[in-house]
Formats: structure tokens, sequence, C-alpha cells
């Protein structure tokens, strides 16, 4: 039984979180500051994009890719595309 991955990143003032749900299947949520801005009900093995806008003046659009291996038990992975520049997310353990 898989488990739920999360992913974290500040950037200036502002938090961007992804949370991965459990297995290949689960939902993906797309968070800025503790809001979800984006939500991808079921996703399979590949990579699913994401996209949000910072909350500045004017506002800054990014992209999240969240990979799933194709070979199990493997875990996903999270980049964060902003500015032109991609950023690998960390995985952060559940609290």
């Amino acid at each position: 039984m898989g488990h739920s991955h999360h992913f974290h990143l500040d950037q200036g003032d502002h938090s961007i979180t992804v949370n991965v749900g459990p297995r290949r299947n689960g939902e993906i949520e797309l968070l800025v500051n503790g809001k979800v801005v984006a939500y991808q009900k079921q996703h399979a093995p590949g990579t699913s994009l994401l996209t949000g806008e910072l909350p500045e003046e004017p506002a800054r659009p990014f992209r999240v890719r969240v990979h799933q291996p194709h070979l199990v038990p493997s875990k996903p992975r999270c980049t964060l595309e902003l500015d032109g520049t991609e950023r690998p997310m960390p995985d952060r353990p559940e609290r």
C-alpha cells in the first residue's frame, strides 16, 4: 500500500506545497500559502503538470511537474518552474 508524498519550497514570502495522494491513482494538490490553487483528481505513471500564480503585483505564474516513475515502489519527484528556472522540490516528511 502506498502513502502520500509532500513537497515544499519557500519562494520569497510565499510557500508552495504539492501533496501527492497515495497509490499511483491518488490526487495531486497544489497549494500556495496554504490555499489549494490547482487540483488533479487522478494521476498515472508519467508526468502531471499543474499551474498556479504567486499572489504578487504583478502575479507570477509558475508550473509544477510531478513525475511518477513507472517502476514500483519508486517515489514521485516534483519540480518547480518559475521565472524560466527549474528547481527540484524537496520531499517534506509527514508531521
